[in-house]
């Protein structure tokens, strides 16, 4: 079967080119994706040093009810 088709006799999707391997075709050479790390990422330590707890203001409170009320009252219940 030469044709582009598979066993059933259907035509063989052709999955279309990425944009890297396009820009590869067209350069003519691959291109390096991204910046290689400066240090090895395995040796760091993520800490915080957040008090606990976290303080919030009123106004932070007022956007969050105001953004996210009506998921909240669905998640916690209108009383909550």
């Amino acid at each position: 079967m030469t044709d582009g088709a598979d066993r059933t006799g259907r035509p063989r999707r052709v999955r279309p080119p990425t944009a890297s391997e396009q820009l590869e075709e067209l350069l003519g050479y691959r291109l390096q994706m991204g910046r290689p790390p400066k240090h090895d990422l395995s040796t760091w330590t993520v800490t915080d040093d957040w008090p606990d707890p976290v303080p919030v203001t009123e106004a932070e409170i007022s956007v969050f009810e105001q953004w996210f009320g009506d998921l909240f009252d669905e998640l916690f219940g209108p009383n909550a």
